[in-house]
């Protein structure tokens, strides 16, 4: 038998008997038909005005164009039912075909391959449902064809799909007659499981695509489970068919020529869902060991998770050159990873900084370009790559651009990328000295006088501090002094005269207690008792400003940076805690000299850490030594392995990197990495979508970036402290400073701060300069990520203090009274 019913497009409505011919009329009469119930096939099933269309639909990368949609009607008798469906075909433009019996429309679908089968499952004396179900499912094409069943409408209890989705039904539709029911229900049929059978059709193209290709292709899951390789693979591995699908990658043998890092480096970036691309050394089962060039790609799938990843490898053309040239490859693509792909698709640039300037006119903004030459960095972007990028401009560009690009190589192959440079000393010699003191290792001696210091000194408990007092002990004129400790303007010195030169402790065991650190750590007060205690008697109470009032007055500012919204969005309770602790220790252990002098006098430690990050490197080492060495005061004692290690690692990089040599590179990744993203979000839309910022905020390299950014705005914040606090640091650095001078003078040293000369330096001028050098870049980034309006109110008021001392010729802290 064949179809009863066909689309035709034509001048006028077509029919369809059910005879070999068809019999044409005019609407008014299919009308009348139609309304008394004909008993022929006289269904109406297009329009004259009906012209054939093309749908277009994405999918990924991929254009796929859907014809009109086709579906078949099995209803073994007319009715109201089948008669909805049929309008509403006719309304939503699709072809629409019936068959009354089984075999007409096993064979209707044989010819159409329809993409909708709506079967009548209510009256099972004219035919099984179900069978026919099965029967269509059999035949190869109509894997995706979705098929619904029509059901009675239920009397009693609901009945039980399962029988339904067994016999191969997509879908069941409980009777409803109304045409707009049935218009409704083919349109989420053909957006729901119609589109996600032609995407399933469109695979199939793109996985004999995969097949046919001659690179190597691998797609694993999201746990790493090898889940298909295409025939190229197997070939240039040399495993069977199917040898290799479902062992994880761990169980596939690895190649020992590769870096050792190189599989962690690749993890973590595909873990976070950007590409890699390197060269990476494969192992054949034959053992042999293959360099290939290796792009693996993350997929996207269900709940914005990643669930695949796919890899494409290519083997290096030219063996007998790979051997030679591989490694410098490899090291190449891993450090071309390192940001993971990562690219600012910013057109422009945002800067984070304003353009007025803050100076004697009393304006209230102040810009300086210290960080001008550098901000336009895109820092991501691996050096090589750029220096790749101007040699092949080179070639063709004219003499004059050519000759402008080798000294714009000569900068890049410098080592000090983030650090602007400066004018002669004589332009700025106060900035100069400062840069010299605090950025560089100073001047090597190879003989001479060697400065030695506590390298050899044995670091333990005073007699004096061995019982621990409790908070709740704390007398009552120190616990005044300390009400105030959650607000910026807290004084920090009245709590060292109230303490005797004691504040760390204190004040440490109030904003421990505070943020519930001996919870975290699961160890008792009187441990971190201990603990505060040795810390603070490792600081040199003899220096003038690296003492335990400086430790304070750090943990009291990464205390106070913690709680604001955006840094707590950010950070996990151990981040809170490692931040708390690298503020205690920070500088502990400090002699009072810089890190350039240790360096030029040759010092133990110099010696030990190599001229680098010599005084930070001793800080955290000794830090974890005296904790470590007696259970009295290990606060890690309790700690599970894998979460002290974690702990420990962010506490050491947060304590260096408050080297100075270092500055501008964490500044400017910061803006870079956080800053100009979130600005970005903001600008397309109000305050951004939610989960991007959270990925943001909360990304692990970048919560490393925010934890850097908060110590080291910590340890430098005098200068945004109320004024009277920041005259009082600006006495004591600037004494430390003299002293060091002195010394240095005194020992033959090369003297690497020469404005610090107790007899001639003007302070006004050295906190200008360290305000504009230093701290207001980075204070304004910071200040745009936390909110922190009454810090650079402070920073403004002091700036023009300073300033208005130095139009005086002024040198001293204060004016001279009245």
């Amino acid at each position: 038998m064949g179809c009863a019913s066909s689309i035709h497009i034509s001048d006028r409505v077509v029919y369809h008997s059910g005879k070999d011919s068809e019999d044409s009329h005019s609407p008014q009469q299919t009308n009348a038909n139609q309304q008394q119930g004909n008993p022929t096939l006289g269904l109406p099933i297009k329009s004259s005005s009906y012209k054939a269309t093309f749908t277009e639909v994405q999918f990924g990368p991929m254009r796929l164009y859907e014809d009109q949609l086709q579906v078949l009607l099995v209803f073994a008798k007319e009715d109201s039912q089948s008669s909805g469906f049929c309008w509403a075909c006719e309304k939503a433009n699709f072809s629409c075909s019936v068959a009354r019996t089984p075999e007409s429309a096993l064979e209707c679908h044989l010819q159409k391959h329809h993409d909708i089968i709506i079967i009548d499952h209510r009256h099972s004396r004219y035919f099984d449902a179900e069978a026919l179900c099965r029967s269509i499912r059999a035949v190869s094409f109509s894997e995706n064809t979705v098929i619904v069943a029509v059901v009675k409408r239920p009397e009693r209890e609901e009945s039980s799909v399962m029988p339904l989705i067994a016999a191969g039904f997509n879908r069941r539709y409980v009777e409803n007659p109304s045409v707009a029911a049935c218009y409704n229900e083919l349109l989420q049929l053909h957006h729901g499981e119609v589109r996600a059978q032609l995407k399933l059709r469109a695979c199939n193209a793109i996985f004999t695509a995969v097949e046919q290709s001659q690179e190597a292709i691998e797609i694993t899951s999201e746990d790493q489970v090898i889940q298909y390789v295409n025939p190229a693979y197997e070939s240039i591995m040399g495993y069977q068919h199917g040898e290799l699908i479902g062992k994880e990658l761990l169980e596939v043998p690895k190649s020992e020529k590769n870096k050792p890092d190189l599989l962690d480096s690749i993890n973590s970036c595909i873990q976070k869902g950007k590409e890699w691309q390197g060269v990476y050394y494969t192992m054949k089962k034959n053992g042999d060991s293959v360099p290939q060039s290796v792009k693996i790609t993350p997929v996207i799938g269900q709940g914005g998770k990643i669930r695949h990843y796919v890899s494409v490898n290519r083997p290096l053309n030219d063996n007998n050159k790979t051997d030679k040239s591989c490694d410098r490859v490899q090291a190449e693509s891993q450090t071309d990873n390192q940001s993971c792909k990562h690219k600012d698709r910013r057109k422009g640039s945002l800067d984070v900084r304003s353009t007025t300037s803050r100076g004697s006119d009393g304006s209230s903004q102040r810009r300086h370009s210290s960080m001008a030459r550098i901000h336009s960095m895109t820092i991501e972007a691996p050096i090589t790559k750029v220096i790749n990028i101007i040699n092949a401009a080179q070639e063709s560009s004219p003499v004059p651009v050519a000759e402008a690009l080798d000294r714009v190589l000569e900068i890049l192959r410098t080592t000090e990328l983030y650090s602007p440079q400066l004018g002669t000393k004589d332009e700025d010699p106060h900035t100069s000295d400062l840069v010299g003191g605090l950025m560089t290792d100073g001047l090597r001696r190879l003989s001479g006088n060697e400065y030695i210091f506590a390298a050899n000194k044995p670091h333990h408990l005073p007699s004096h501090l061995s019982t621990p007092l409790s908070l709740s002990d704390v007398p009552p004129r120190i616990a005044q002094t300390m009400e105030n400790e959650e607000s910026w303007d807290f004084d920090v010195f009245t709590l060292e005269a109230a303490t005797m030169k004691r504040p760390l402790t204190y004040l440490g065991l109030k904003i421990f207690s505070r943020f519930g650190v001996c919870e975290f750590l699961g160890c008792p007060e009187a441990t971190l008792r201990s603990w505060l205690q040795v810390i603070e008697a490792n600081y040199h109470s003899s220096n003038s400003y690296h003492n335990s009032c400086h430790a304070a007055d750090v943990l009291h500012a990464t205390a106070y940076f913690l709680c604001k919204e955006r840094v707590k969005q950010s950070l996990d309770p151990i981040d809170e805690v490692a931040a708390l602790i690298a503020a205690t220790v920070h500088d502990v252990d400090h002699p009072g000299r810089t890190n350039s002098f240790l360096c030029n006098a040759g010092s133990e430690l110099a010696v030990l850490y190599n001229d680098t990050a010599v005084l930070e490197s001793h800080h955290a080492a000794l830090a974890f030594q005296i904790t470590t060495r007696d259970d009295k005061c290990n606060i890690f004692k309790n700690m599970e392995r894998n979460e002290y290690r974690t702990l420990r690692q962010a506490i050491i990089d947060m304590v260096l990197a408050t080297e100075m040599t270092k500055h501008f590179e964490h500044v400017n990744k910061f803006v870079n990495s956080i800053n100009k993203p979130l600005a970005a979000l903001e600008e397309s839309g109000g305050n951004g979508d939610e989960d991007s910022v959270k990925g943001i905020l909360t990304s692990p390299e970048n919560r490393i970036l925010v934890k850097r950014m908060l110590i080291k705005c910590a340890d430098i914040s005098n200068p945004c402290r109320p004024l009277e606090l920041c005259i009082e640091w600006a006495g004591r650095i600037s004494e430390e400073y003299f002293a060091q001078t002195d010394e240095e003078k005194r020992q033959g040293l090369p003297v690497v701060m020469p404005v610090f000369d107790r007899n001639t330096c003007s302070i006004p001028k050295s906190q200008i300069s360290f305000i504009d050098y230093f701290i207001t870049d980075m204070f304004d980034a910071w200040d745009a990520f936390a909110d922190l309006p009454n810090l650079m109110q402070h920073l403004d008021n002091n700036f023009k203090y300073w300033k208005g001392l130095d139009e005086r010729k002024l040198h001293s802290l204060r004016p001279p009274p009245e």
